[in-house]
């Protein structure tokens, strides 16, 4: 797989890598065929994995490689990652007040300017702000594949790692979607169509953020921060506390097991292949 991608160029291995994160995000989706309800604790347990996975990606394959090249750019490596760390999460605090969405949440909460769309976008549309960052960390990765010092095929490795990870946990997230679509009353085809198109936007996020950092090197270690602080953002703002709602006795810890086999699998998927 890895001497495959090395046939093209970072944005055609991040538009593959985004592909097929957006692949398992439609195969998620597509569960609601299967099922018109979810377990919550299976549910919780699904947002604790996704949580556990971005947790793992934004330092193993985000902020550890971005202090690196930060320091043998010859810049001070805290305040490089610290200044990118801060505008990712600043950029998804400014989209969620600007963007009409509403949060799965217990109460629907609608956020954003005030909007006339249909409850079903609105929550598709919360799912898919959310889903930008992920799309760019895969991208950044791609195109920081070439950059980095020694063999370009761990570097194609780790970007691999991400896309991997990442994948990994839009296989639940697309059921998230598309399962509460279906309790909305919207119709299985329409449900899994939504769902899937939630995670549309990760190959176009992933594009750019290829393209930006294969012709602008320089910004290189600001642009891994910043998909890390997104990421991380997204984790706290919106995962975690969803997951931790309606929790039955039996299933009070699923979300922090699902948290840590996430995290767990996105390690070693990161420090293996990368």
């Amino acid at each position: 797989m890895i001497q495959f991608l090395m046939q093209f160029e970072p944005w055609q291995q991040a538009l593959i890598g985004t592909l097929f994160t957006w692949g398992l995000t439609a195969l998620g989706s597509a569960l609601v065929f299967f099922f018109k309800d979810i377990n919550r604790d299976v549910f919780n347990l699904m947002l604790g994995f996704a949580s556990g996975v971005m947790i793992a990606a934004s330092f193993w394959s985000l902020l550890d490689p971005a202090l690196d090249m930060a320091e043998a750019n010859g810049s001070i490596p805290w305040l490089v990652v610290g200044i990118g760390f801060a505008v990712g999460g600043l950029f998804l605090y400014l989209a969620d007040k600007l963007l009409p969405h509403m949060h799965f949440g217990e109460n629907h909460e609608v956020e954003g300017l005030p909007s006339n769309l249909r409850r079903t976008i609105l929550l598709v549309f919360s799912i898919t702000l959310h889903n930008i960052p992920e799309g760019l960390a895969v991208g950044v990765a791609f195109g920081a594949a070439n950059q980095v010092s020694g063999s370009p095929e761990a570097g194609i490795a780790a970007a691999l790692a991400v896309a991997i990870g990442i994948g990994i946990q839009n296989f639940p997230e697309g059921a998230a979607v598309s399962i509460p679509l279906r309790q909305e009353g919207l119709s299985r085809t329409k449900a899994f169509l939504y769902g899937q198109a939630s995670g549309i936007v990760e190959p176009i996020a992933g594009v750019i953020g290829a393209i930006l950092v294969t012709y602008v090197s320089s910004v290189l270690p600001y642009a891994l921060a910043f998909a890390a602080g997104a990421m991380i953002y997204v984790v706290v703002e919106e995962l975690i506390p969803e997951a931790q709602q309606k929790q039955t006795a039996k299933g009070a810890h699923y979300a922090t097991f699902g948290v840590m086999v996430g995290f767990l699998i996105m390690m070693i998927l990161d420090v293996a292949l990368g």
